[in-house]
């Protein structure tokens, strides 16, 4: 139960009212913007344009302990963003415990394609999709990173036509290996560390061999290959939840896999820090550096 007060209490401060609206100059916002439906009920994305536009997007993963809300989007943490030009697409997903990882997964992907089926309509460039979160939302950021998908040419519905794939990631402290949690063989699927989270995984953490099936598909760590989106991490050292291992071992693969990578590591730094929002002008020097007008992974 305290980890999920904690991560409640994450998502507050990281989507918290850390500055005012009218600070970050005009700003243009769209709100509850339908990119999916489940059992009758919307999910939504909130869009924010600055008035002068890079042409490039940035996809917020509005999540913590895969719970997700609309009272949690605040346009003052996307500021550093903003200021640069990005429009900044806070998505909202289905939350546990109703729906489990795989499902959130599968939103994802479908606000993914949707921004990119839409994207004239916001004035940005479908090959320049950039992707941020923290911990949960990490981990749903590093899960787009490695398993954005091509669009399906047949496909009946036109949104599903589009890639989900992002050009590069940035996150806060994200789950990468729910297998292998503090050390190889640290089963945290719903049980150990995260046992107060089983919810999120469902009733297949139950048993240690349906674990094991559900942990390698769900872990971003699995899926690195050279196509992987650039990706960046800053993690606290001192982190309990989710420990820096978690992004040391996925950072390797990375290397591994020839792909861009880079750890910022925050010394005594727990689950999250006063001023976080700071390090979001790391963040956006990295969308800069792999985002620029007319690249292409």
């Amino acid at each position: 139960m305290k980890h999920l007060i904690h991560c409640s209490l994450l998502l507050l401060i990281v989507c918290s009212s850390l500055q005012a609206a009218d600070s970050i100059g005009k700003v243009t916002r769209t709100e509850d913007v339908i990119y999916g439906r489940k059992f009758g009920v919307a999910l939504t994305f909130d869009v924010f344009e600055p008035a002068k536009k890079n042409g490039a997007a940035v996809l917020f993963m509005v999540s913590g302990g895969f719970f997700s809300s609309k009272e949690a989007i605040n346009p003052g943490f996307y500021k550093e963003f903003l200021d640069r030009g990005y429009t900044v697409f806070a998505i909202v997903h289905g939350s546990q415990p109703k729906f489990q990882i795989p499902e959130i997964t599968e939103d994802i992907q479908r606000a993914v394609r949707f921004v990119r089926h839409t994207a004239s309509r916001w004035g940005v460039d479908t090959n320049r999709f950039a992707i941020t979160g923290a911990s949960a939302g990490g981990h749903l950021s590093l899960t787009m990173a490695t398993q954005g998908r091509p669009g399906q040419a047949d496909a009946k519905d036109p949104v599903d036509r589009a890639g989900s794939e992002v050009q590069a990631a940035a996150c806060f402290f994200p789950p990468t290996d729910v297998l292998n949690w503090s050390a190889q063989g640290d089963d945290a699927v719903g049980v150990g560390t995260l046992a107060s989270f089983k919810p999120a995984f469902g009733p297949r953490s139950d048993t240690a061999e349906s674990r094991k099936v559900l942990g390698r598909e769900i872990s971003p760590l699995n899926y690195v290959s050279p196509r992987t989106a650039p990706s960046l991490i800053i993690h606290g050292d001192a982190d309990k939840l989710v420990p820096l291992y978690q992004a040391e071992i996925f950072g390797k693969k990375c290397k591994d896999a020839g792909v861009p990578f880079k750890l910022i590591i925050k010394p005594g730094a727990q689950h999250g820090w006063a001023g976080i929002e700071k390090d979001l002008v790391t963040f956006a020097d990295w969308f800069d550096e792999h985002l620029k007008a007319g690249a292409q992974k």
